[in-house]
């Protein structure tokens, strides 16, 4: 059922549970959704619109009077509420959508940990000033820059030597804003000597860390063209050049160098021509030593002040190592360009500018908030333009680097504006056009602006800090409300990282970053490597209670995406924050607690997957206990679903924490989940009983309490749901693995039981019933004299899990039917390598040979499909017959024969084949001979004999072709060169962790209005109301018309038996008197698609219905074995795929006689109402997927058919083959649910039907040709008929027209209204090569809403569809 759309009053309450979409489905949230919902087309129950009021007014003036008392609901708010109600749909969840498996496609995780982080450990701050001597090469203007680590060189009151000195010192200070732990050595005007020795042992020193080299050039000459820097001799008497091969020599790598002279893009220039002949000499000394000691060269960046031919700016405003001040202190720098370029009149000079108050530290002050802010921005500029591993290499990997490479951004804006263009290597795209500029630029000016006052009055003026952050996080926020199509990085995102540090900001900083990583894996990945991960594990420690419930958020987000934090969340015991929230007597600040807490549960679910050290720390008697009382939270399915895989991941090797669980009694609070309403929370639990299994030391309680959770769970071998039954078989597989050497016995026993049941059979004793596996006992003990030949597995748990394995190796779905093979055929292969090999060998000798001989008989007949569809089951109808319907469903699946078809024993296999089983032929008789047999009177009721079909002769060709059976979501078939391997390994939890990785916050692309599949949805209502609108007219006119205008004939390729119209969509679905389904567009009367239900052989389609009809459409077929599948993609062979299988009667026997199985689909309330031949009326919830009541019959004959009201969904009508009509109200226990029985029938009812619309005629017809109309509140029927003088085959009734439609054994179809006034009487065509004139009528079917009605005839391949007669309109048209 779709968690998107909201049910309507009436099925919320006819359903029974709390919170029917938290409990129907584990789909998206839709807390605090404001958008519209679609509302559903008003298809199929009762009048619509103006033909409502038109029938009201009707109703007021005594025209009409709705049957059974139901005209009160024309009337009510309850029913006007229910036709106004959002349309739910079933089978769409996305366990059917994904068929209960991972998504194949995986999110590649970026490396966002900095596993090679480095640190700048030692800086040489080299200087080369030589204070009152210029170099040669350079000419300054006058007056100059003179400015060096803003200070003056040349002061009246300082020395040269002591203006050095400050300089240096003034410089290493900038520097240890930067990093403050690095180790800074000035080399003041140093010699060649000098810098040698102290670049060596800054290598040394620093191992294999990263080192500074600054390089201050103002007072020698400018770089040469080949790359040389220029230092001192001793004396100072000449400039010494140093090659850039010798700098590399002595200073290896990792390196950082930064460059302030001019033509200082030279040394750029050269550097990597020197790196390239240091490796070359490396490769050549490693070819002649292996073992010799090489140095490291190949990781330096450069930044470098200007290009190879740019001189430095001379501007006395600016300092003259302008670049060396962009680098080290970019606020005083960034206020004075901001002066400098600022035109227009300003009361602020350069020396008031440099003063700004507070402290870079503190982000409350006017120059911390500037450098906060500048921080934010530079970082964003770099995130939005570099690559994102260059950015994570500049801007993550070192702090210093960082830090250098942000300045060097404001260095790229303001020494551009000198003719300057700095250089840096790795080289970085121009960054000074980036639009956040203009957003400092403002951040700038609202700070100079309020500069005057606080220089007045420091302690008095109250700062305004600036709204720099509040507008990005809400440009950020607008990004988010966009949806984020494109899966592109915001550009506020490092800004959020920033916002994360204020206290101010933060609580909306963090609801933001969880909106965004709640758009996928893509947004997790992106905050992963800008750097989110520090914050957020940090925030662990915090005890703000308003921060706990996005902080789970945020790291249920995570952990789905990357589960390598396992390791952190340890650390300071960082988990311990989601297990005090997980306690369920701890508070949490939000109104949806529960679910924050099914998020800690999955949190702590992660923490111990496969790591035995968060498995330690988290065992504790509280954890478990708290998850069982969340098991009691019946609001949230999510919740008790991880409850149950936190316990499991738990348990997952670790034999204390099952202990644990044993003495807080986990297994038996497990078990009494199985009938839950949820299906993943039955698959949780049997994935946590799974991991319980295996403790090592296998005592006697420790085997008594598995082997009763073994048997306890047994009930979900009958579980609809496909996801639960296949996580049954892990548990299965596992349990089987654990008692191996039991199992085996089990085995060899069940292949012994098989053998004298057919051995029996084949010996001439038809007449004895076969005995059954409860018989076993006796049995041997009459054969042998010997009790000590009991059976050693009878009535032990793992006699009956082998049996059901037996059963689901040939379940209707595709992928449970292969697991439980692969686990049949290990038990299989451990037994013929086992002790037991010689005694079970001779007997699957025995069987297989009484397999071949009836195969060999009926190879010609029974056969034709081909080898892949040959039954292994040696069953045969007569003895299955003989031997009940209660007892048989078991036995006839449990055939030991069954379920070696894919084992190598030399019968013919096939790996696409699904898996089958049949009930064959007595041996020695022809197929034809065995079709007209009957079972005895004494234990059969005497109608089974008579049903419509009985004496049918079978007309399909030898030749006929096999369809392609459609697979479910993810299937892959089996390489039977593979040997089997158990226990089969489990998938859930990957699936359900999907959960995580999807959008929770935002409406689904179905109710995102705008979006494609909201637009089709949109178009599909739009045109279904169309089609009401246009019908509703014809409706009234067809009771008075005449039906026999031919307007369609095609050749369905085989027999039609049933037929279905798709209310809206021109689609008409055709069963053949196999297992092949055909969709016909009726319209262009072209056949759209042909694929197989994937029966076994012997039995057929009994039924088909389309589900969800007002949307997409699925298609639900029965058919006589008690199988109920549902199909997607029905109008596509190639598309179409098995959203659901199940057994829904077990105890049917696949037969092509009686009724088999019926069933009715109620769309309002999503149920299944099955029957057949069995003596229950089963109902199935389609959102649970569970049986929810089974309803006694109250009837020795069979039903043969199932018709109920589709408004309110209470009541529903069954026929039956003795010709009784009994009514049912679902609001009654089961045992007086039937409410009322009519017996005027006296022959087997062909069908029984309730309108939809229209007044609600109950129409029923039986074999005489006598058709009655009821009101439930009668005892006798309104109107009785006689539609034929022949056998009745078929009754077709309109859904909302007042007509109804019979097809007699005479070829003949007739048209009467409700008030048994004959309207038509036409024969179906028949091709011009093949009349079959005197061939019954096998099927008719009306339109829902147009006036059109499908027939066909028994041994005629062709449908006829006959319209209306309405002058004036096309055929089409009604």
């Amino acid at each position: 059922m779709n968690g998107a759309t909201m049910p309507s009053p009436v099925a919320e309450e006819s359903q029974g549970i709390p919170n029917v979409e938290d409990v129907a489905t584990n789909g998206r949230r839709t807390n605090g959704r404001q958008k519209p919902q679609l509302h559903r087309s008003k298809s199929d129950i009762g009048p619509r619109g103006e033909a409502m009021m038109r029938d009201a007014r009707a109703h007021e003036e005594g025209v009409w009077m709705m049957r059974h008392g139901w005209e009160d609901q024309h009337t009510s708010e309850e029913y006007l509420s229910l036709l106004t109600s959002t349309f739910y749909m079933y089978y769409t969840d996305k366990r059917h959508e994904s068929g209960g498996n991972p998504k194949e496609e995986t999110y590649p995780l970026q490396e966002w940990r900095m596993k090679d982080r480095l640190k700048t450990v030692s800086a040489a701050l080299v200087i080369c000033l030589n204070i009152g001597v210029d170099p040669p090469d350079v000419i300054k203007t006058n007056p100059s820059a003179k400015l060096e680590a803003w200070v003056d060189p040349f002061s009246s009151n300082l020395a040269a030597a002591k203006a050095m000195e400050q300089i240096g010192k003034a410089l290493q200070s900038q520097y240890e804003t930067l990093s403050i732990r690095t180790r800074y050595k000035q080399y003041l005007d140093p010699s060649v000597e000098d810098t040698k020795k102290f670049c060596c042992s800054l290598r040394r020193n620093a191992k294999d860390e990263r080192v500074l080299f600054h390089y201050n050039g103002h007072g020698v000459p400018k770089p040469t063209q080949s790359g040389e820097i220029w230092v001192f001799n001793k004396n100072y008497t000449q400039y010494i050049p140093i090659s850039l091969y010798d700098l590399q020599s002595w200073l290896g790598a990792p390196s950082l160098f930064v460059y302030d002279c001019s033509e200082a893009g030279n040394i750029i220039h050269n550097f990597n021509r020197f790196i390239d002949k240091h490796e070359a000499e490396n490769a050549d000394l490693r070819s002649k030593d292996p073992n010799a000691q090489i140095m490291n060269f190949s990781d330096c960046i450069q930044l470098a002040a200007c290009g190879r031919s740019e001189s430095l700016p001379t501007n006395p405003d600016l300092p003259a190592d302008l670049f060396t001040s962009c680098l080290t202190t970019p606020i005083e720098i960034a206020l004075r360009f901001f002066c400098l370029q600022n035109p227009l009149p300003s009361n602020l000079d350069l020396e008031s500018v440099s003063k700004m108050p507070g402290r870079l530290q503190e982000r409350r002050t006017p120059l911390g908030e500037l450098n906060w802010i500048f921080t934010a921005i530079t970082d964003t500029i770099a995130w939005n333009i570099l690559p994102r591993t260059l950015f994570k290499k500049l801007f993550r990997q070192d702090l210093m680097v960082a830090a250098l490479f942000r300045n060097f951004l404001l260095a790229q804006r303001i020494m551009r504006v000198y003719q300057c263009h700095p250089q840096s290597s790795p080289e970085l795209p121009d960054t000074h056009h980036h639009p956040l500029w203009q957003s400092w630029d403002l951040a700038v000016e609202m700070v100079l602006a309020q500069l005057p006052a606080l220089q007045r009055d420091p302690e008095g003026y109250e700062y305004q800090h600036s709204a720099f952050f509040t507008e990005q996080l809400t440009a950020f926020e607008v990004y988010l409300s966009q949806g984020a199509v494109e899966q592109k990085a915001p550009d506020q995102l490092p800004i959020v990282l920033q916002v994360l540090l204020s206290q101010v900001h933060r609580l909306r900083a963090l609801i933001l970053l969880s909106k965004f990583l709640d758009l996928g894996p893509w947004a997790v990945n992106l905050a992963l490597s800008i750097g989110i991960f520090p914050y957020v594990l940090k925030l662990l420690q915090s005890a703000a209670q308003e921060l706990k419930p996005v902080m789970v958020f945020i790291w249920a987000r995570i952990l789905a995406v990357d589960q390598s934090c396992q390791t952190d969340l340890l650390k300071d015991n960082g988990y311990q924050y989601f297990i005090s929230i997980l306690n369920p007597t701890s508070g949490i600040p939000v109104g949806n607690a529960s679910e924050h807490r099914a998020m800690c549960a999955f949190i702590v679910a992660m923490f111990c997957k496969g790591f035995k050290q968060g498995q330690a720390v988290c065992l504790s008697p509280e954890l478990i206990e708290g998850c069982l009382r969340h098991l009691n939270d019946a609001e949230n399915p999510l919740l008790r679903q991880w409850s149950c895989l936190c316990i499991s991941m738990l348990w997952v090797g670790f034999p204390e924490a099952k202990w644990v669980g044993i003495r807080c009694l986990a297994h038996r609070y497990l078990c009494e989940m199985a009938l839950d309403p949820v299906p993943e929370v039955r698959t949780a639990m049997l994935h946590a009983l799974t991991n319980f299994l295996g403790i090592p030391d296998l005592t006697d309680q420790i085997a008594q309490i598995e082997e009763s959770i073994a048997s306890t769970i047994l009930v979900m071998t009958t579980d609809g749901s496909n996801m639960v039954r296949k996580e049954l078989l892990v548990f299965f597989s596992t349990f089987v693995k654990r008692y191996e050497n039991k199992f085996l016995v089990a085995a060899y026993e069940q292949v012994l039981e098989e053998r004298e049941n057919m051995l029996r059979g084949q010996s001439g004793d038809d007449a004895e019933i076969r005995p059954s596996s409860l018989d076993m006992k006796r049995f041997n003990k009459g054969i042998n004299g010997d009790s000590r030949e009991q059976s050693l597995s009878h009535d032990t748990v793992y006699a009956s899990i082998w049996k059901h394995l037996l059963i689901m190796s040939v379940d209707p779905h595709p992928e449970i039917s292969l697991n439980a093979s692969l686990v049949v055929d290990y038990v299989h292969n451990s037994a013929l390598q086992s002790p037991l090999a010689p005694l079970f060998q001779t007997a699957i000798d025995d069987v297989l040979r009484s397999v071949r001989r009836p195969l060999a008989l009926n190879a010609t007949t029974e056969f034709a499909r081909g080898p892949s569809q040959i039954p292994l089951s040696p069953s045969r109808s007569m003895a299955a017959r003989q031997e009940g319907y209660l007892s048989l469903g078991m036995k006839r699946t449990a055939s030991v024969a069954a379920s070696l078809k894919n084992f190598a024993f030399g019968l013919p296999t096939s790996a696409d084949s699904s898996p089958t089983s049949t009930v064959k032929s007595t041996p020695g008789k022809g197929a034809q001979q065995n079709r007209f047999s009957a079972p005895p009177r004494s234990l059969t009721p005497a109608e089974w004999n008579l049903p419509p079909d009985d004496n049918d002769r079978s007309t399909t060709s030898a030749a006929y072709q096999v369809a392609r059976t459609p697979v479910s979501k993810g299937f892959k078939p089996r390489n039977v060169r593979d040997q089997p391997s158990i226990p089969l390994p489990s998938r859930f939890l990957e699936w359900s962790i999907e959960y995580f990785r999807e959008p929770q916050m935002k409406p689904s692309e179905a109710d995102e209005p705008g979006s494609v599949d909201y637009n089709q949805r949109l178009w599909r209502r739009t045109r279904n109301e169309k089609i009401i609108v246009m019908t509703q007219p014809q409706k009234e006119q067809a009771g008075s018309s005449r039906w026999d205008h031919a307007s369609g004939f095609f050749n369905n390729g085989g027999q039609p038996m049933k037929m279905c119209f798709h209310q809206f969509e021109d689609h008409l679905a055709v069963t053949d008197d196999r297992d092949t389904i055909c969709i016909w567009d009726w319209q262009r009367q072209a056949r759209l698609s042909r694929f197989s239900n994937g029966n076994p052989a012997g039995s057929k389609i009994t039924e088909s219905r389309f589900i969800n009809e007002d949307d997409q459409a699925l298609l639900m077929t029965g058919s006589s074995d008690g199988v109920i599948k549902v199909f997607r993609n029905y109008e596509s062979a190639q598309k179409a795929e098995v959203v659901c299988a199940f057994r829904a009667l077990t105890d049917l026997v696949p037969s092509n006689k009686n009724a088999g199985l019926v069933f009715d689909w109620q769309q309002g309330q999503g149920k299944i109402l099955v029957a057949g031949d069995v003596k229950v009326i089963r109902v199935w919830n389609a959102a649970t997927e569970i049986c929810t009541n089974d309803i006694p019959a109250r009837s020795g004959s069979c039903v043969t058919s199932l018709t109920s009201d589709q408004v309110a969904g209470n009541v529903f009508v069954a026929g039956f083959g003795d010709g009784a009509v009994r009514v049912y109200d679902q609001r009654m226990k089961p045992a007086e649910a039937m409410v009322k029985v009519w017996r005027d029938h006296k022959q087997w009812i062909s069908n029984v039907h309730m309108q939809r619309g229209g007044l609600r005629e109950l129409v029923s017809g039986s074999r005489n040709g006598d058709v009655k109309l009821w009101d439930i509140r009668m005892d006798l029927p309104l109107r009785t008929i006689k539609a034929t003088s022949s056998v009745l085959r078929s009754l077709s009734v309109h859904e909302h027209a007042p007509v109804f439609a019979t097809g007699s054994e005479r070829h003949a179809v007739k048209v009467f209204n409700v008030n048994g006034a004959f309207l038509s009487s036409f024969e179906p065509y028949s091709s011009f090569l093949q009349q079959h004139r005197s061939s019954p009528i096998s099927a008719t079917a009306f339109h829902p809403h147009r006036m059109m009605l499908a027939c066909s005839a028994l041994n005629d391949n062709h449908i006829n569809i006959f319209t209306c007669e309405d002058k004036g309109r096309m055929p089409w048209e009604g």
